[in-house]
């Protein structure tokens, strides 16, 4: 392995590969004049104060001074400034070349619908809702449910949102939407919902809005109606048990790969980011896609900086004007809350090499793979159309993961280089570590090491595929580790938009 990383001969910064002393040789014959971290960034090229650093054959930022060859670049001479793309819409089209046959074993549903987990639901309207739920949930331990072979566990899904809040606009929509889409999830065999009667976001209100029936499958409940808090928990256990034999009636059965959408998703990032995890989940994302299947990328302020490259691979103008309309949504959004779009990346970011949101969007795209960009979507609205998507979410990952499972996501691909314990439910999680040294430390956390393309000689085919077919064997039932560490019960954030009153 090379000291160094260069990915574009247009760059004027490459990345160590380990921690560089003073005097190490580089690109282009510069020598390093001090010490470099590992996976932080080295100028190879004289910059002047003001100039572009670029990375990815894309610009990451200004000099806020001359930089010498051989010199650290990072946030103490690397200032973030505020893009001005010029869109194209469709120039950069790569078509997918069909393939059919691949299969994983899936729960068809009576709607058509394929899941990938057998779970019952409980579904809170409102934080006011949220005890009652659990409570119903946690009843059913391992040894109440040991007759019931087939069914994955019974879930609460519970916020601090609901209430307090306007009766219209995107907040109110969006939570409307991530209950729509968690009540009619693949992965649900059962659902009930549970609020407390008085709230602003009114059961009766989604019901109605997206016509939404009871039956044996599908309850709802309000404390107030039922009498109370105690009434209202065995009441609920009752209506579970009986949705438990229907729920185990459900069998795996093969299905076909164009059946699933799949949540692209990163956090606790580094450099390495960039060049391995995120590009090797691109290439998984291309497979899937050559399938008929779906890969939805989210968290709108990271593509911030390479939006540009994904309009280009819009399938239309419209397309393309939606993803912009998102951009411009969020520069308005950050100026009033008298943010900015640079406020992320974190500091454990910036610690792993990462300076701006530039750079860090620019490796964050990457998930998207080379595939036409053929539909872009609200926050937790259903994703209608196959191939590569995006939808509109924060960077926050549990409220962005939330929206693509309301989206209808049956499972998520969440690649990390600082490392990451984070695990969903009723879609599980399947993890892949950007660099060796992260994923031996966090062994217990990590499904897949993409590490090994900087370490161990591995192509990005190699291990794009090698994530794709882990995305088909958890979605035919193996637990990924993250699943099979019962995390998911607290990671439902639906995200809160607006005032709260």
């Amino acid at each position: 392995m090379k000291d160094y990383i260069r990915l574009d001969s247009d760059d004027n910064v490459v990345t160590a590969t380990r921690a560089l002393e003073a005097g190490v040789e580089v690109a282009d014959g510069k020598t390093t004049v001090q010490l470099i971290p590992s996976g932080h960034k080295v100028a190879i090229r004289a910059i002047p104060k003001g100039a572009q650093i670029r990375k990815y054959a894309q610009m990451i930022g200004v000099a806020s001074d001359h930089i010498a060859p051989g010199e650290h670049v990072h946030t103490h001479n690397c200032d973030f400034v505020a893009t001005d793309q010029d869109y194209e819409f469709g120039t950069d089209m790569r078509q997918v070349t069909p393939a059919t046959g691949d299969t994983f074993l899936g729960y068809r549903r009576e709607n058509g619908s394929v899941g990938t987990r057998n779970y019952i639901a409980i579904v809170t309207s409102v934080n006011c809702s949220a005890t009652a739920a659990r409570r119903i949930a946690d009843h059913f331990t391992p040894e109440q449910l040991a007759d019931y072979p087939n069914v994955d566990g019974v879930c609460a899904f519970v916020h601090g949102t609901g209430c307090g809040m306007a009766d219209s606009g995107d907040g109110f929509e969006a939570l409307q939407r991530v209950m729509w889409g968690y009540a009619r999830h693949p992965n649900h065999a059962g659902v009930l919902m549970v609020g407390l009667g008085c709230e602003m976001n009114q059961i009766d209100w989604l019901l109605e809005a997206y016509g939404l029936k009871q039956s044996e499958t599908f309850q709802v409940m309000n404390i107030q109606g039922v009498a109370g808090l105690v009434k209202t928990i065995e009441m609920g256990i009752k209506k579970v048990e009986a949705m438990l034999p229907l729920a185990n009636r459900a069998r795996r059965e093969p299905c076909p790969a164009s059946e699933l959408k799949v949540a692209l998703q990163c956090g606790g990032s580094d450099a390495w980011s960039g060049v391995t995890a995120n590009p090797a989940l691109g290439y998984a994302c291309d497979l899937l896609a050559a399938q008929g299947g779906t890969g939805v990328l989210a968290e709108t302020p990271e593509i911030y900086g390479a939006e540009h490259l994904l309009t280009r691979r819009a399938v239309s103008a419209q397309v393309g004007g939606r993803l912009i309309g998102l951009i411009d949504w969020w520069k308005d959004y950050t100026q009033r809350n008298r943010g900015s779009m640079d406020n992320n990346p974190s500091p454990g970011n910036k610690k792993g090499g990462l300076t701006t949101i530039l750079e860090k969007s620019l490796g964050a795209a990457a998930k998207g793979g080379t595939s036409p960009l053929t539909g872009v979507y609200k926050y937790a609205e259903p994703v209608t159309a196959k191939g590569f998507t995006f939808m509109d979410s924060p960077g926050y990952d549990p409220a962005s993961v939330t929206g693509q499972i309301a989206g209808g996501c049956q499972v998520v691909v969440f690649t990390t280089g600082r490392g990451s314990a984070f695990g969903s439910k009723p879609a599980p999680t399947i993890k892949v570590a950007t660099n060796s040294e992260m994923y031996k430390r966090m062994t217990d956390d990590m499904d897949i090491n993409a590490g090994d393309m900087l370490t161990g000689g591995v192509s990005l085919e190699e291990k794009g595929r090698e994530i794709y077919e882990m995305i088909l064997a958890v979605a035919s039932g193996a637990a990924s580790k993250s699943e099979a560490q019962g995390l998911g019960d607290y990671e439902f954030v639906p995200w809160q938009i607006g005032a709260v009153m």
